[in-house]
């Protein structure tokens, strides 16, 4: 009997032993050729959105640029168009005052005329 209690119990060891399933190997790790790889490929990508931004930003830039330089160009149209006005005006006035200058001229030189006449006549 003990023979058969140790014969059970051995085939009881090997049959649980037998069900017992192993365990899966774990993933290798990834090489470091493959992590390499993943990396450069992640800094083009990087490099790629880098560039894009850059190229956003310079053109926000000429924009802004574009935009300033039209209110310049206005605003000195304006400020030339309101010299232009005042040297216009300006000149009006000159004219108006040489040709009031002008008709005192003649006026001095009628009475100076005159005064000549009445002196040469005593």
């Amino acid at each position: 009997m003990k023979q058969s209690l140790l014969v059970a119990a051995l085939v009881a060891l090997a049959v649980s032993a037998c069900s017992k399933q192993e365990e899966a190997p774990a993933p290798a790790p990834a090489s470091v050729q493959e992590q390499a790889q993943e990396a450069a490929q992640q800094a083009v990508e990087a490099a790629k959105e880098s560039a894009e931004a850059a190229k956003e930003s310079a053109a926000e830039a000429v924009e802004a640029t574009k935009e300033g330089a039209s209110a310049a160009v206005e605003a000195a149209k304006e400020n030339a168009a309101a010299a232009v006005e005042a040297a216009k005006e300006g000149a009006e006035a000159v004219k108006e005052g040489a040709s009031d200058a002008v008709d005192a001229a003649k006026a001095a030189a009628e009475a100076a005329v005159e005064s000549a006449k009445e002196a040469n006549k005593e």
